[in-house]
């Protein structure tokens, strides 16, 4: 195990802000998470009028409070890592950049529903809850289940659509000339695909007997369908917690994750890795 006091500040702050398996990294991620919804909850609570008239200038300064401890963050983040630019282009860096440009962006809208815009943009912070799926060990098994379903998912969904177009087609044919809903195929394809998917919005319904009665046995067959990608993840679920053998330890070179408890080396860019403290 590395001397903590051997660390140089960066080293430190990649720890904390990128290594969820540490006891500085899981209070720090707990802290990111409360604030992350507290800043969500006090865009919700101000799109309600009557109390954003009242508590307008409150609201005003606990978002720039907030957009302040998130754009620090994000440029310790960048400090802290060798490829700041990779880690500006990711996924995580994006959003963590579209969730502060929002609060910096309006004081340049001065009419009030330009501001509205930009107020209802501050919702994209919401997406920086997706960050805290890296941190737990569980997720990476999910998405591994999720790309190897990818293919079979893929193949069931074309067939379910083929299954619409053509049952669509059908009620049209039976439908169009007593049932004004039925107008074209593509809103018949419609209301064969909310059938199929349970949805039942109910804007447009079979009238004649031969009409409610493929109705009826399309809705049968929803329930089936339904079960299909279920199954199939369920099956590549089981067979990745039996291959999961990662964690979410983060090399401190190129920041990504998903290494072997064992791992020395990284797997992406060859570095060899840190131990964390704590461990």
């Amino acid at each position: 195990m590395n001397d903590f006091h051997n660390y140089t500040i960066k080293d430190i702050l990649h720890e904390i802000m990128f290594e969820a398996d540490t006891p500085a990294g899981k209070v720090f991620d707990i802290s990111l998470l409360v604030l992350i919804v507290f800043s969500v909850l006090v865009v919700m609570i101000e799109s309600v009028d009557s109390i954003a008239k009242e508590y307008e200038a409150f609201f005003h300064t606990l978002e720039w409070i907030i957009t302040i401890l998130f754009t620090i963050e994000y440029l310790l983040r960048i400090y802290c890592v060798q490829k700041p630019w990779k880690y500006m282009k990711s996924f995580y860096g994006i959003v963590d950049l579209i969730s502060i440009l929002p609060t910096y962006i309006s004081p340049f809208f001065a009419g009030t529903q330009y501001f509205m815009v930009v107020r209802a943009l501050r919702l994209l912070r919401i997406f920086r809850v997706f960050k805290l799926g890296r941190y737990l060990g569980e997720s990476l098994i999910l998405v591994t289940a999720l790309k190897a379903s990818r293919v079979k998912i893929t193949v069931f969904l074309g067939t379910v659509l083929t299954a619409a177009m053509i049952i669509g087609s059908i009620m049209y044919l039976i439908e169009a000339d007593q049932n004004p809903t039925f107008s074209s195929i593509p809103k018949s394809i419609y209301w064969a695909i909310v059938t199929i998917t349970t949805v039942g919005y109910g804007d447009i319904a079979p009238i004649t007997a031969i009409g409610q009665f493929f109705a009826a046995v399309l809705m049968l067959v929803g329930y089936s369908v339904i079960a299909v990608p279920t199954g199939i993840v369920s099956v590549e679920l089981a067979q990745a917690e039996q291959d999961a053998k990662v964690n979410t330890r983060s090399c401190h070179h190129c920041s990504e994750e998903g290494h072997d408890f064992d791992a020395v080396y990284c797997k992406y860019c060859g570095e060899k890795m840190r131990q964390a403290n704590g461990h």
